[in-house]
């Protein structure tokens, strides 16, 4: 029978038993492990360490026995002989060189010791190395050493005492070659050392990481039992809880398998029904996301009442318009317009979406959106609009190369382009229409002043202009250039106008001349230097020749030089006088 299917009471029982098999494994794994550290520090402190003690010795007993040597021979050489203390200096380095042997001997068992034991992951072949090695440089030096040592008495007896010199050093350099063996089998020791202690070591780890993750597994396995069971809750919760999870991620296409005919399985096969109503709504939403920004739709969820009410916020508004619509629309099929401005239209709503713009609406060729809380904060609108209208500026010419391909003609009826108005200020928020339809939109004066701007365009020659507003949020963070001052119908205060260049500091040399051009120009302008303003125009027409905004500029003061302004002019063009 599945567990799912059992009481309560057994579910229970059976997983006081997991538990406690759990915590066991964990405690016979962690006692296995301990002696199996335990064993390993024994063989490092009681045989490793000990036998390589014995080694070190070993050389020093070799340092006493030649000392011992040279008592013995400076006792022979006194004059008149002692010979008991001859006696005790000859007993004194017998006792020496008996001591090598047995440092030696000492080292040998231990070492063997460790080979021995199969408990240990120690490199038995190279102790054994060690062990060969240890037998041969001392049954060497006792071999080497026999005759020399005999020969020296006799020398020593027979007062040869250059001979004796010479057989005393040669019994030094035998010395020093030991020594050496010695040294080099304590450096091969030491190796041993270290790798029982990495050993030690890792056995330590090991424990702790085996101890620390079962402990842990047993605590989250403890844990989420206890709360499966606290709540009387087995495999379908588990089921829900994904299906919860897939609804979170906003996928309603898996429906949870009903396995029990309990309240489990009541409250999966509602959650099946309410799955298959939020697939349904989805599928409304989704419908709806083509005509209404999904970010509108989302807020209106949300926040009902501001679609009824309305809002008064400050928010960045953009028209954006194709010029040369009309043109060429004239020569294209209806079918073959609809292509081009579907494809216009994706082309250049991609930059506003990506840059956390809400889409109004799309009216004729033109594409009208806004920037603004609740869906991005107050300070950044403004610079998202201009880098918004600077990446769509820039698809023009990919544009201009897709449209033709698009509709299977050599070229375009008329060339298209792009103008933009951006302008930021106070605009109503809410739902505008009839009882029959009602649109989610903005009003006011900064909505006015951006499609104004859009226009503007046309007489200066630009692509992207911006509002006094919208460049004082902006400042630095994009390339401004103040194109003119501009009075608007229906406001009050003339303000000027501004063009989005570039990024910061995307400007080429041309450009920053042509700037700083314009901007000696439009001051010379303003303060009626008609001649001044005339030949820093032409320097800026010169550094980008081609230039609009030059070209207007130059018109106007032509234009003053048959008609002055009047002693009330500020500089200021009346969009009226267009």
């Amino acid at each position: 029978m599945p567990i799912f299917n059992q009481s309560i009471r057994r579910k229970i029982v059976g997983i006081a038993l997991g538990l406690i098999v759990l915590m066991l494994v964990t405690s016979i794994l962690s006692m296995v492990m301990s002696s199996q550290v335990g064993v390993l520090l024994d063989e490092l402190t009681n045989r490793y360490i000990p036998a390589y003690s014995h080694l070190a010795r070993a050389n020093i007993r070799s340092l006493e026995r030649a000392l011992a040597l040279r008592r013995m021979i400076m006792t022979r050489m006194e004059a008149p002989s002692d010979e008991e203390a001859y006696a005790a200096r000859l007993r004194e380095f017998e006792q020496s060189d008996r001591r090598i042997e047995e440092e030696a001997e000492a080292a040998r068992k231990l070492i063997n010791a460790i080979i021995e034991d199969p408990r240990t992951f120690s490199d038995n072949a190279a102790l054994a190395r060690i062990d060969i090695r240890i037998d041969t440089a001392v049954t060497e030096l006792r071999r080497d050493l026999s005759e020399d040592h005999a020969k020296l008495l006799k020398q020593v007896d027979a007062k040869q005492m250059a001979e004796a010199r010479g057989t005393l050093e040669h019994i030094d350099v035998l010395r020093e070659q030991f020594n050496r063996k010695i040294d080099t089998i304590r450096g091969d020791m030491l190796a041993q050392v270290f790798f029982s202690t990495s050993q030690v070591i890792s056995r330590q780890h090991q424990t702790i990481i085996v101890s620390g993750v079962v402990t842990l597994l047993a605590a989250i396995v403890g844990f989420a039992f206890a709360l499966l069971v606290s709540s009387g809750i087995t495999r379908p919760v588990r089921l829900l809880l994904a299906g919860t999870r897939e609804v979170e991620a906003g996928r309603f296409d898996k429906p949870i398998a009903v396995s029990t005919q309990d309240e489990i399985g009541e409250l999966a096969a509602a959650f099946n029904r309410m799955i298959e109503q939020l697939r349904h709504n989805e599928r409304i939403r989704e419908t709806f996301g083509r005509y209404i920004d999904p970010k509108v739709v989302q807020g209106l969820i949300e926040r009902p009442e501001v679609a009824i009410e309305g809002e008064r916020r400050v928010m960045t508004i953009m028209f954006c318009d194709m010029s040369g619509f009309t043109s060429m629309s004239e020569g294209m099929t209806p079918r073959g317009l609809v292509k081009v401005m579907n494809h216009y239209f994706t082309v250049m709503s991609g930059p506003i979406r990506s840059n956390r713009g809400v889409i109004d609406k799309y009216i004729g060729d033109a594409i009208m959106s806004y920037w603004g809380p609740p869906f991005i904060e107050e300070d950044e609108q403004a610079l998202l609009a201009g880098l918004a209208a600077v990446e769509m500026a820039d698809q023009v010419p990919a544009l201009q190369k897709q449209l033709p391909d698009l509709l299977g003609i050599r070229a375009m009826p008329a060339p298209c382009d792009l103008r933009i108005g951006i302008a930021t200020g106070e605009v109503l928020t809410g739902s505008i229409g009839s009882e029959l339809m009602m649109s989610f939109t903005v009003m006011g004066d900064a909505v006015n002043l951006a499609s104004r701007l859009e226009t503007v365009n046309k007489v200066y020659g630009t692509r992207i202009l911006i509002s006094q507003a919208t460049a004082d949020a902006i400042g630095s963070r994009l390339e401004l250039r103040e194109i003119d001052r501009l009075a608007v119908a229906g406001q009050s205060a003339p303000q000027a106008i501004f063009e989005v260049m570039a990024r910061p500091g995307a400007l080429t040399d041309a450009q920053v001349s042509l700037r700083t051009h314009y901007a000696e120009g439009l001051a010379a302008y303003r303060a009626r230097r008609f001649d001044d303003a005339r030949a820093a125009f032409n320097a800026a027409l010169e550094a980008v020749p081609g230039d609009g905004p030059s070209r207007t500029m130059l018109g106007r003061i032509g234009q003053f030089a048959a008609n002055p302004p009047d002693a009330a002019w500020d500089g200021t063009w009346r969009l009226e006088q267009k």
